[in-house]
Order: C-alpha cells, then structure tokens, then sequence
C-alpha cells in the first residue's frame, strides 16, 4: 500500500472512530432535516441588518481552529462562507464536546448571533450546533494534521472525474456553472418574451438527421430495431413547425460519436429554434439579442480572451463565406474542382486525410485559414448549398449558394442559421446527393429521411431556423478555453482503460 493511501486509510478510520463516538454520546450524526433561515452572503453584505441579532444557517465546515474552551471554524454554504466562534460557555460543555469531534468537510446546523470580531470578520456567535452529516473521506485541500496541507486540487482530470469536490474547493468553477445556470435562464426568458413555445422531441430515433455527424448507434430489444441517439433535433422542430406551431424551440442533449478535443465533447447541449414566416435575416438579428442578453445577465459584455478583448455591446460583423476564402487564400476558390483546392491546401500547408470531396476540402479550408482568425463577432454567410443541404437558395441569380450564417466568436462556431428549405422536391433531391456521398465513404452525410420528406409534402411555411452551441457560449462568456470546464461531467476515458 502506498504512503499516500495508508495515510488516506489512516484518516478516514480515524473519522470513523468519531462517527462512533457520536452514536454513544446518543448524536445521529446523519439526521432527516434542518430548516435553515439565512445564508452567508446576506449576513455578510447587510451586516447592519443582522448585527447581534439571531440567524439560523448550514453549511459544510471548510476550516477549524480548536483552541481550548473556545475555537473558531469557517462555515461555507451555497452562498459564500462565514466564521463561527464557538465557545464552551456559550453553548454548554455537551455541545462543545460535539464540536470536538468535528472534520473539516461535515455539515453543521448553526444557530447564533451576528458580530464582528476583534479583527474586523463579520462572524456567527454560535449558541447551538447540530450535526448534519459526518464526513468520512477528507476533502483534498485541508489542514486536516499537524499543519500538513493535502494536495490543492488542480489537476485537471482529478477536477472532471470529482467534479463534487472541485466545486467545494475550487470558487472559479462553482462561479462557472452558476453563471451557466443563469445564461441558459436568460436565453429561455429571451425566446419566451417573443412567443416561441418550449418542446421535446425525441432522443431515440430510427433515422438520425439534421447536421452532418456520426451517431452513436443503440438497439432495441422489444421492437428489434436499431435506433440512434440524435445528432440534432431540427427534423422533428420542423415537424412541428408544419404542424401548426409557428415559434418553438428546444433546449436538449445531442450527442455525436466524434473526437474530442477543446470545443467537442460527445454529448453537448444545443438551443435550436424555428420561426415561421422569417428568415435568416430575422434569426441573425434575434441571435445577436439573445447572445447580448445572456452576457448582460452575468455582467459580461467585455471578454478578455486571451490576448483579445471582444465587446458584445457593438453591432456584429459580416462576411461571406467565399469573400472569407479569398481574402484568406489569394484565391477565387468558388469554382474550383477537388484539385484545383487540393493544390491550395498544398500551398497553405493543410494537411488533409486521404479521400475527402470538395465539401470537406472547402470546410478545412475555413477551419484552418478563416475560423480562427474570427475573434470578434462576425456572421459568415452565402454557404455553398453543396454543403448546406437543409437551407433555401439565396434570392436573386445565385444558383449555388443559399442562405445560412454560421456566427464565430473568440475563433470559434457559436451559431448555425438557414433560411429553412421548405420545397419538398428539391429537399429530397439534396438528401438523395447527401446519400451518393455517404456511399463514397462521407459517413458525416445525411441519410435520406422519408418520413420527413412525407411531412414536408403537407406542407411547410417559410421558415428560419437557428442552432447554438450552449457550451461553447457558456465557455466564451465565463472565459474558459476548455469544455470540460463548463460541463458538470464530461465524457472521460475509463480509469481502467487509460493507455
């Protein structure tokens, strides 16, 4: 057994030997409820209101100072933390033998009186305390012995794989996922003050559809069929839209078998959004709003990303997708055959995998030489329709490209948009040209859907549709340059099939 193990051991039978003593001294150290009445932040941002007079709060103990008949400890609740002085004469000497077998990380009920010690610390004058819940594994950042401090939790892999106690020990990363809470809050408020209706589609599905992603594939067992965990919802959305709902969206869990890296995880959680009667040109301008709403919920308008500073407060900018390409390559790539844009990949220095089409060479093309470089926020728009087989032709003579936006903040995709196409005939015919590529090897091709093509037949209004990446604009507005960090448990290699 190693040192650190034994030393692991040692500890958590030592609090268990206090978890005993508890239970002979007649303590339940587990017991069903306490009703607390205030929280830290409140007694401590309005102390002239509390000052000597009676609180009730709980919490879980994050350091203790024993010291005689009289110690202090700090407690932390889900607002903050605050010190409590604990004296023998105060709360009698039973209660203060409790308090003696107490370890950093149990939870505790305290009633008390607020004061400011000598030094100035807003504190609780404690004259009751219960014990909520005896803690028996040590938290990793402690002075739980002879001044001997235990590791700080920084490594990263340790923080996902015990996202509990990085949110104990680590403020940034409760800070994070509160402010995710109240983003997605906002971006409900913003999309219900404008009518759009809230629904669930579902996450089973016989044919996977609506992005251009390799599906996890499941089985089952009473129907004897295989099913797909969704790629996308935007197929069952438009459902609904021909049915009759003109605004709807959905907040939900997609999941993609792909790789993973700084901006991918397998499971992710996507806003998409419908509207009836509108276009792209209508999502753009909602986009930006929600976008604009969400960072002024959690005081963020100003990022510094890096060594850039973006201001969500300005008016977006514009490009188009080609008007991008050549400003980047030298080049009008707009009518290039594959090796006509296998030659500019040479020259740029673009490595690519063997086998890829000209779609997949175009959009290595803007992921290498554009998307990066797109740090403020810019709208690209006018896509080749090769590569946006859902949107509707652009207006005016422009055969081969339709309207979409796809919207870049801090060198990253945040938003996907298309006019919506709502012709039936030509939908099929692109899905018919999304399946010729998949049976050339494209397994990112979209399948031929012809229950949808069905419901498209009854008939679909104009439409815009938008898609945004909630964890990539949760990182971009909380300045985090990783998804693991914004999302509470990210998909992690097994421990036991690390290699």
């Amino acid at each position: 057994m190693s040192t650190e193990n034994k030393s692991l051991k040692q500890i958590m039978s030592f609090r268990l030997e206090k978890l005993n003593k508890l239970r002979e001294i007649g303590i339940d150290p587990f017991p069903h409820k306490f009703n607390p009445i205030n929280d830290s932040y409140d007694i401590i941002n309005n102390y002239e209101k509390f000052e000597n007079q009676n609180v009730v709060i709980a919490g879980r103990v994050m350091t203790i100072r024993k010291m005689g008949k009289a110690s202090f400890a700090h407690l932390m609740d889900n607002k903050g933390q605050i010190q409590l002085f604990i004296k023998e004469d105060i709360i009698g000497k039973e209660k203060y033998d409790v308090f003696k077998l107490l370890d950093i990380g149990d939870f505790l009920g305290i009633e008390g009186n607020v004061f400011k010690t000598k030094l100035g610390e807003i504190s609780i004058r404690t004259k009751n305390l219960d014990i909520l819940s005896k803690s028996i594994r040590p938290l990793p950042v402690v002075k739980e012995k002879d001044g001997e401090v235990f590791d700080a939790f920084s490594d990263k892999e340790l923080r996902y794989r015990n996202r509990h106690l990085d949110l104990i020990v680590n403020p940034k990363s409760r800070d994070t996922f509160l402010k995710r809470t109240k983003i997605i809050s906002n971006i409900r408020r913003t999309l219900d003050s404008n009518n759009f209706l809230e629904v669930e589609t579902p996450v089973l599905q016989p044919i996977y559809g609506g992005a251009n992603a390799k599906p996890f594939t499941t089985h089952h067992n009473s129907l004897n069929q295989k099913l797909y965990l969704r790629i996308a919802d935007e197929l069952y959305l438009k459902r609904l839209i021909i049915g009759g709902f003109d605004k709807v969206y959905e907040i939900a869990k997609n999941f993609r078998n792909e790789g993973m890296d700084r901006s991918h995880n397998p499971e992710f959680t996507m806003l998409e959004f419908y509207w009836a009667y509108a276009d792209y040109r209508d999502c753009m301008i909602l986009v930006e709003t929600l976008i604009r709403n969400a960072a002024s919920e959690i005081g963020t308008l100003q990022i510094k990303w890096g060594e850039n500073n973006i201001d969500l407060s300005k008016d977006f900018e514009e490009l188009t997708f080609y008007g991008s390409l050549k400003d980047a390559t030298g080049y009008d790539v707009s009518n290039m055959n594959r090796e006509e844009l296998l030659n500019v990949c040479v020259e740029k220095n673009i490595t690519l995998e063997d086998n890829l089409n000209s779609n997949q060479i175009l959009d290595m093309l803007m992921s290498s030489l554009v998307e990066p470089k797109l740090i403020n926020p810019t709208f690209i728009t006018d896509y080749p329709k090769s590569i946006s087989p859902l949107a509707k032709i652009k207006r005016g003579d422009h055969n081969n490209i339709v309207e979409r936006f796809e919207l870049f903040i801090g060198g990253f995709e945040v938003a996907n948009s298309f006019s919506e196409l709502n012709d039936p005939i030509d939908q099929k015919s692109r899905l018919e040209y999304q399946f010729r590529l998949k049976e050339e090897g494209d397994d990112e091709a979209h399948p031929i859907d012809e229950e949808f093509i069905k419901a498209m037949e009854v008939g679909m209004p104009p439409t815009g549709g938008v898609g945004i990446g909630i964890d990539r604009l949760v990182m971009l507005l909380t300045n985090n340059r990783w998804i693991r960090d914004v999302i509470f448990f990210p998909t992690m290699r097994s421990e036991n099939n690390k290699k």
